[in-house]
């Protein structure tokens, strides 16, 4: 009987040490499943906001008030939204080097600008305008047309029309993942510009233009619409505050209190969308999250 009762007390103690593992595992399987859903409702709330800025920004750039209109020339500005502090940056699109229209010497320019050897920026130049070009004949200074490729043993050849996104600059002959991250940031596909606007161009595009970048940015910023005074003008009497072509980059960054962040990076045509109820027809859209 002794015996009997010591096997039911071990097997009790079994059973309690056996629910205990479970309810643990149950307790633990919960709390993660919190933690899970707090990271993701706090990133959705930070996309939010930075989704806000976007909306924001539009605002202020359609603003009749040229005392509270923000300026797409690549200024950043802050806004506080609800518990998020949102970093905003717009650029205007006609302030980039268009991948369809730009001719080989502003090409190469800003491929100088940006580090390249000079050699290779002309052939570089001339293997973006191949790419674009209908003709099978290569550039002057270099280039790349179908033979080069398959040279290069590359299933493919110069598509031989317009870029429609900037990716495909990376499908170039001689283009590299570090000089495109480098490249992209002052491109577009989206302007048709031959030149870009110096009211709204960053300091690389404008050294590529042949312009003193140094000074012209110093005159943008200086410049305080609130003063009633005219824009600053460039030589040649070109504003450094031109109107806008409604074709934006706007960068918005959303930092929550916790340290939760979120990113977009976007390409916006605002008005005009030809749709009931959008006030903007997104180009481009690249988001992200990130906790630190």
């Amino acid at each position: 009987m002794t015996h009997a009762r010591g096997a039911a007390l071990l097997l009790v103690m079994w059973l309690i040490a056996l629910l205990a593992a479970l309810v643990g595992g149950f307790a633990m399987s919960a709390r993660v499943e919190y933690l899970q859903g707090r990271v993701l409702s706090r990133g959705l709330v930070a996309e939010q906001a930075a989704r806000a800025g976007i909306e924001y920004a539009l605002v202020r750039l359609a603003d009749t008030d040229p005392r509270r209109r923000w300026l797409p020339d690549g200024r950043g500005y802050e806004w506080e939204f609800g518990e998020a502090q949102v970093q905003v940056q717009v650029i205007d699109e006609n302030g980039k080097v268009d991948l369809n229209t730009a001719q080989l010497p502003l090409l190469s320019g800003l491929l100088r600008v940006l580090g390249t050897d000079p050699q290779e920026a002309d052939r570089l130049a001339g293997a973006i305008v191949d790419w674009r070009d209908p003709d099978v004949l290569s550039q002057p200074a270099g280039g790349a047309e179908d033979g080069d490729y398959a040279a290069a043993e590359l299933p493919y050849g110069a598509k031989d029309s317009a870029f429609e996104t900037l990716a495909e600059l990376q499908a170039v002959l001689g283009m590299t993942p570090p000089l495109y991250a480098r490249l992209v940031p002052h491109l577009t596909v989206f302007s048709g510009r031959v030149m870009p606007d110096p009211a709204f161009a960053s300091a690389e595009v404008l050294a590529a233009m042949g312009l003193d970048a140094e000074a012209i940015i110093a005159q943008r910023r200086r410049w305080d619409p609130a003063s009633g005074q005219p824009p600053p003008v460039i030589e040649g009497g070109g504003s450094l505050v031109d109107a806008s072509s409604g074709t934006y980059s706007i960068r918005s960054r959303a930092r929550l209190r916790d340290g939760r962040e979120a990113l977009l990076r976007v390409v916006v045509r605002s008005g005009g969308t030809g749709m009931p109820g959008m006030a903007y027809l997104p180009l481009q859209w690249e988001e992200g999250t990130s906790l630190r």
